[in-house]
């Protein structure tokens, strides 16, 4: 079986295809390279710089001077601590929440299959053609005076977990991978005496432990990047999130101070990116197991 690419193996034996094929794959790798990583390099030195430095223009590629203290500084001045603190708090949380009702939502409707359960899952997955900005509105209403228990949940926790439980998305992902499960290892459950509770628990949930990494990353990610919920629902200052206590700090302090800050705010989800990019490819392409 041969594999057909673009260039031959017998065209890049040649001196000039072969110079010509890596003078193009080193210049598009140099340029994608420059584009993503530039706006995380002048963000890192944006912090280093002094404030004139910082605001004049044309902006200076490399800092004139070093100036390291200004993280220390927008550490104290933002009150990173406090706000990192609730960013985590908000996660976990929500994090704690999406695994215990996603999970069960998606089992429920790959091996429990319930009444209508195609068209139940079909109109989950409609929800993620409608912009969240359009749900803004509703879901405000709904937290201000909750139906039924008519609570106000401003400035609570509450705002932020219950509107990220159900994730159209997530669901999906987890339904996949226990549609993947073979039977047996299910039946074999059961031979042996083990409730659909207890199935799920000892043998579904140790196997699916790639795709559980996936969806505990995203919701971690989803919470700390989110700016415009947390804005609306969390107006008291002692409980805003990373993101929107930034916002909030922003007007009365020099700008590579805030430039500092927005870096130290980065530097939880890229760390969370750079160590588990492998889980998170290997849970996304998970779509069977071999015995």
């Amino acid at each position: 079986m041969t594999t057909r690419t673009l260039i031959s193996p017998a065209q890049l034996a040649r001196p000039r295809a072969r110079y010509a094929y890596w003078t193009v794959l080193a210049l598009v790798l140099v340029l994608f390279t420059t584009v993503f990583l530039g706006p995380l390099y002048w963000m890192v030195t944006g912090g280093l710089k002094t404030t004139q430095e910082a605001v004049q223009s044309p902006p200076t590629l490399v800092p004139g001077s070093l100036h390291p203290e200004t993280y220390a500084r927008a550490w104290e001045v933002m009150d990173l601590a406090r706000l990192l603190f609730n960013t985590l708090y908000y996660a976990f949380g929500a994090l704690a929440f999406q695994l215990v009702l996603n999970v069960a939502a998606a089992y429920s409707l790959s091996r429990l299959r319930p009444v209508l359960g195609r068209a139940i899952l079909g109109m989950m997955l409609v929800t993620l053609m409608i912009p969240a900005t359009v749900l803004v509105v509703p879901q405000y209403l709904t937290v201000l005076d909750v139906p039924i228990v008519e609570r106000n949940l401003l400035n609570s926790p509450w705002a932020i977990w219950l509107p990220s439980v159900t994730n159209a998305f997530n669901i999906f992902l987890l339904k996949r991978f226990f549609d993947s499960i073979p039977q047996e290892l299910l039946d074999a459950a059961s031979i042996d005496g083990a409730s659909r509770l207890r199935t799920l628990w000892s043998v579904v949930l140790p196997i699916s432990r790639p795709i559980l990494g996936v969806v505990s990353i995203f919701a971690v990610v989803g919470v700390w990047k989110d700016f415009l919920w947390p804005m609306l629902t969390l107006p008291d200052p002692t409980k805003q999130t990373l993101n929107v206590g930034i916002y909030s700090l922003a007007s009365g302090v020099p700008e590579n101070v805030l430039i500092a800050a927005l870096t130290i705010a980065s530097v939880p989800t890229l760390l969370i990116f750079l160590i588990f990019q492998r889980n998170i490819m290997s849970g996304l392409t998970a779509g069977g197991l071999k015995g």
